[in-house]
């Protein structure tokens, strides 16, 4: 028996009513480092399972039908609207919770395998064509090198476009997490000071052309330790600059930048998990990701290598 059988078969058994059960699934839970956020979801969506089961209804005793007569409440007869993702979202904990009891000895068979599991696919982000791009890139070059001018546009939309990197990731970014002496090999390090995002962190190259336009923004504001001293409004605000100045409808964010990144790391034919490690994604988020890209791709003007529109990269 493996040290989780032994958690769960010394606290529940198939006799054992919902309530003390999803108490004990929490604990494991926590005990496996999960957010507070991710506790208090998935110990709710459990929670509902019981008040529309009977009373006096042992885990043992929970079908496969009661199940999906759960579900069709949720959705049709509750007076509590359900939205697709809060939905999928149920779905997925129950599943979880009776895997963990099958996993754990408690149960023989598992009632939720064969629930279908309905996947919300969100829609897809705005982008940046590779003409926007260049036309944006121009524009910030030129606040850079106005009479008056603001290098700040030009490092932080490059930045983002080479590491595809967060607003909080840009706005965390320390100077001793660059390792630039050598332009030609120069990288970031992505780090998180929460050991439980630690599986974000990662390594990503910068250009030459970044680096350069780093030393003479670090030089002109006297950049000592964070990397952006500026708040997360004043960042916003530096890529806003670059919409007006390219004179664009579309108003730039990080979120554009990220997903622009990841789109030409595709069209340059980069191994799909390398633009994963790049975003920072687990293996589970890259399949919606990597459809979107490919949609995006299609839609965008990004040209795709012919492995990967087959399906072999990506």
């Amino acid at each position: 028996m493996n040290a989780q059988s032994e958690v769960v078969s010394a606290h529940i058994q198939e006799s054992t009513l919902l309530q003390p059960a999803i108490q004990a699934w929490k604990i494991y839970l926590r005990d496996q480092g999960r957010s507070h956020h991710t506790l208090k979801a998935f110990t709710a969506d459990l929670a509902l399972l019981e008040s529309f089961l009977p009373a006096d209804k042992t885990i043992g005793s929970i079908t496969t039908k009661d199940l999906e007569d759960y579900l069709t409440w949720l959705e049709k007869d509750r007076d509590v609207p359900c939205s697709p993702k809060t939905l999928s979202r149920r779905i997925t904990s129950i599943k979880s919770f009776f895997r963990w009891l099958v996993k754990g000895g408690v149960l023989n068979a598992d009632p939720a395998e064969k629930v279908i599991q309905k996947t919300v696919i969100s829609p897809l982000p705005t982008v940046l064509t590779p003409t926007e791009c260049t036309q944006a890139l121009d524009a910030a070059d030129a606040l850079r090198t106005a009479a008056n001018p603001d290098p700040r546009p030009y490092t932080l939309m490059l930045l983002v476009l080479e590491t595809a990197m967060k607003k909080g990731e840009c706005l965390s970014l320390m100077t001793n997490h660059l390792e630039i002496e050598n332009p030609d090999q120069a990288y970031i390090h992505v780090r998180y000071g929460q050991s439980r995002y630690r599986y974000k962190e990662r390594k990503v190259g910068v250009s030459p052309e970044w680096v350069a336009a780093y030393h003479e923004y670090a030089e002109k504001y006297q950049i000592k330790d964070q990397v952006f001293p500026w708040s997360q409004r004043r960042l916003e605000y530096l890529l806003e600059d670059v919409t007006k100045a390219a004179n664009m409808e579309k108003h730039i964010s990080f979120d554009m930048l990220r997903w622009t990144s990841a789109l030409i790391d595709l069209s340059n034919g980069v191994e799909r998990d390398k633009i994963r490690q790049k975003l920072g994604i687990s293996k589970v988020q890259w399949r919606e990701v990597s459809n979107k890209l490919l949609s995006l791709a299609e839609e965008n003007g990004y040209p795709i290598p012919e492995e990967t529109a087959e399906g072999e990269t990506i």
